[in-house]
C-alpha cells in the first residue's frame, strides 16, 4: 500500500502526524501543496474546495482511501485494511 501525506511546511497538525508516523515506523510520501499546484488542486477536490492539510491518501489494490486530518491510529487502521 502507498501512503501519501499532503502537507505544508508550517502546518502544526501535519508535523504532529508525520512525527507519529515516523515513530510508528510507517513510511510515507510527503507532498507540499504550496510547491505543487496539482497537489493543491487535488486536496481542494477532496475537501470541498478548501486546502485542508494534512490530507492523507492510501492507495491499495482494493481502492483508494482519503482522510483529512486523521489520527495516526486511524491511518494504522486504514493500512491494516480495517474499515474506519
Amino acid at each position: 500500500m502507498a501512503l501519501t501525506v499532503y502537507t505544508t511546511t508550517w502546518c502544526g497538525p501535519c508535523k504532529r502526524l508525520k512525527s507519529q508516523l515516523s515513530r510508528e515506523g510507517i513510511s510515507y510520501n510527503e507532498i507540499d501543496i504550496e510547491s505543487d499546484p496539482d497537489a493543491a488542486t487535488f486536496v481542494m477536490s477532496v475537501n470541498n474546495g478548501n486546502q485542508v492539510v494534512p490530507t492523507v491518501v492510501v492507495d491499495s489494490p482494493t481502492g483508494r482511501v482519503v482522510r483529512t486530518n486523521p489520527s495516526v491510529i486511524e491511518v494504522k487502521r486504514i493500512l491494516a485494511g480495517a474499515s474506519v
